[in-house]
């Protein structure tokens, strides 16, 4: 098996013992690999784990487009693991509060805006870095379709603003905005329009008991130990899909 994952160095971290990628793949006692590195390796840390029989927890997003996205799933499957992609956004105390907040409301239009400082590189398009405000759109109001979509670039002064328009199934407006630039407060914007009236600020909340990436790696280990249905596995796989095939059509309008 051969791969070009960034090589580290492998001293003593916290007074544990690291070990190489090559060691990590052929030991019997490895059973799962974390990626948690820049977006653009997401998918060969991946590939790589997966094609050694190894179970994955991964960031968002896996893959930076739709069809290696596919090709990962089908993966993990064809060997038999689990294939976890982490979203701890949907966690989030607010985000679970907003839920609560608009559920059995009908959606009339809407608008998520987001604003955040400047990226690093290798976090990929606009799209993909944000698939946390975009997972929260599908996961609000089900799947949707792209209409149109838009990039406005300051490269000499690190600004960019991605605005991205799609449909619910019921032909409602929703609006996506990723904006980043020096300064920029890390916030979120929303102002949705339902028959009974709006919803403009996400519901204040208090902290949860559990901490968000504690909380997901219960769900991950939910699935090694198969305590999580196939029905449930599924629909979190077709989310997971969507939103990448959704991310992968906004990058499309906005480059053309």
């Amino acid at each position: 098996m051969t791969h070009t994952l960034k090589r580290r160095n492998l001293d003593c971290q916290q007074g544990a013992s690291q070990i190489s990628v090559e060691e990590a793949l052929i030991r019997e006692d490895i059973n799962v690999a974390f990626i948690c590195t820049e977006n653009a390796s997401h998918e060969e840390g991946v590939r790589t784990f997966l094609q050694a029989g190894k179970h994955v927890c991964v960031e968002y997003p896996m893959a930076l487009n739709y069809k290696t996205a596919v090709e990962l799933w089908n993966l993990a499957e064809e060997k038999g693991v689990i294939l976890h992609e982490e979203h701890i956004e949907l966690f989030s105390e607010d985000y679970k509060q907003l839920k609560r907040e608009i559920k059995g409301k009908t959606l009339q239009q809407g608008i998520l805006h987001f604003t955040g400082g400047v990226l690093k590189p290798g976090f990929g398009f606009m799209a993909f870095s944000g698939m946390a405000r975009l997972t929260w759109l599908v996961e609000l109001f089900g799947e949707l379709s792209v209409t149109t979509a838009k990039m406005e670039q300051d490269l000499a002064n690190n600004y960019s603003k991605m605005t991205a328009k799609m449909l619910t199934a019921d032909k409602k407006t929703l609006t996506w905005i990723e904006e980043r630039g020096r300064g920029l407060p890390r916030a979120k914007i929303i102002n949705f329009q339902f028959e009974s009236g709006p919803v403009t600020q996400i519901p204040p909340s208090p902290r949860g008991p559990v901490g968000l990436f504690m909380q997901d790696l219960i769900q991950f280990s939910s699935k090694l130990m198969g305590q999580v249905s196939p029905e449930e596995l599924q629909k979190e796989k077709n989310r997971i899909l969507h939103c990448s095939e959704l991310a992968e059509r906004i990058q499309q309008f906005c480059e053309s």
